[in-house]
């Protein structure tokens, strides 16, 4: 997928590029600059460093990786947070610009970055992290590369507090009340009766099925069928004097196989088949004027898997990866489960992930950056493939 978020810790990441929160002088100290040094050997890397010279805040530069999992090291300066009014928020955006623009100028497939500044920095995490995902989500409209995020620990990781406090509302709404359903369900071979009927005595429903079965004499045909086809069925003597109904109006359930009525065969059913979830999305896409890229870039899968989707009608993608490719569509909820529904998909109630989805497209949040932070804020997979 373009795009993904993981706890891990960055040194062990293998990508072409490694981003490194970089003092503004060529020395190194506490944190993710430290481990970076470490583990590419620290003597190599500061020699390399000290040929830069300083950093400006806001700006990169690049050596060797050495002994890391990567071809190259992207040194930037975060800014200092002070009360966001000395342009922390610009320098912030620059840093992952600029290190994006020079991994596509090195030819870098994927970079990987930690949340720029959010450790001695100060840089309060929700909005740096509406930075990253901001200024990755730009280049990614217009670039190729695989785009990691990399996060230590979860007290480094923080959404929006508006939107955290919503999805948690939402979830707690919804995902509570589908779990204590499925909990304390009865089981009752009743539950499909209406609400009221619950208050009624327990004979109350069974007499509503019993009004509810077909006519006696229907029961009769049905025996009747039977007991042509088996030598040992004998029908009671008390109904042999009465008149058999005719076949050709007998209710469906009681018509047997070799009935008069014409069949319809299994290709008859297929061919009027609905319209398939490839189908489908190729229409809408038109429709909405949309170009692939669009689409497969708002999934946050690749040209390769949207290209196997679009040329191949017998391949089914992913779960995942219909629900990635139907937000890209930018739909309400109604298009939204009819097009799930094409691909034999419905969310459900009872899962944290399925909330998060229809939160979204209530909400309107379309964005698959967004979109992923809440999910692995709530340790749920990602959209992608």
């Amino acid at each position: 997928m373009p795009f993904q978020i993981i706890r891990n810790d960055i040194t062990k990441v293998r990508a072409d590029a490694i981003v490194n929160t970089a003092n503004p002088n060529p020395v190194y100290a506490d944190g993710t600059d430290a481990a970076i040094y470490r583990a590419a050997g620290a003597q190599k890397l500061l020699a390399e460093r000290k040929k830069i010279g300083r950093i400006r805040p806001g700006e990169v530069a690049v050596t060797p990786a050495f002994a890391l999992r990567a071809k190259f090291i992207i040194h930037t300066v975060g800014p200092v947070w002070q009360d966001g009014s000395h342009g922390e928020y610009s320098q912030l955006a620059s840093c992952y610009r600029k290190a994006l623009l020079i991994a596509r100028q090195l030819g870098c497939e994927s970079i990987a970055f930690p949340l720029i500044s959010t450790g001695v920095y100060g840089f309060p995490k929700d909005r740096a992290l509406d930075i990253a995902l901001k200024e990755i989500s730009d280049f990614l409209e217009i670039s190729e590369m695989q785009v990691t995020l990399v996060v230590f620990d979860r007290r480094a990781f923080e959404l929006s507090t508006e939107l955290a406090a919503d999805v948690g509302q939402y979830i707690d709404d919804h995902y509570v009340k589908a779990q204590e359903a499925r909990e304390y369900s009865t089981g009752s071979f009743y539950r499909d009766e209406p609400e009221a009927a619950q208050d009624q005595p327990y004979y109350a429903p069974q007499r509503r099925r019993m009004d509810s079965l077909p006519p006696y004499n229907d029961y009769l045909s049905a025996a009747g069928d039977f007991a042509e086809e088996s030598s040992s069925f004998q029908a009671p003597s008390v109904h042999s004097s009465m008149p058999r109904p005719d076949a050709s109006v007998r209710p469906a359930h009681t018509r047997r196989a070799g009935s008069s009525s014409k069949k319809r065969s299994l290709d008859d059913v297929i061919s009027q088949a609905g319209e398939s979830f490839q189908t489908c999305l190729l229409r809408l896409i038109d429709e909405h004027g949309f170009t692939d890229a669009e689409v497969y870039k708002r999934a946050n899968i690749d040209r390769k898997l949207f290209s196997k989707i679009r040329c191949n009608p017998n391949y089914t993608p992913g779960r995942k990866t219909v629900i990635s490719l139907a937000i890209a569509l930018q739909p309400n909820m109604d298009e939204m489960t009819d097009l799930l529904r094409k691909a034999g998909i419905a969310l459900s109630p009872g899962n944290k992930f399925d909330l998060i989805i229809r939160y979204c497209v209530e909400n309107q949040i379309y964005d698959p950056m967004k979109i992923n932070a809440l999910l692995f804020d709530y340790g749920q997979d990602q959209l992608g493939a």
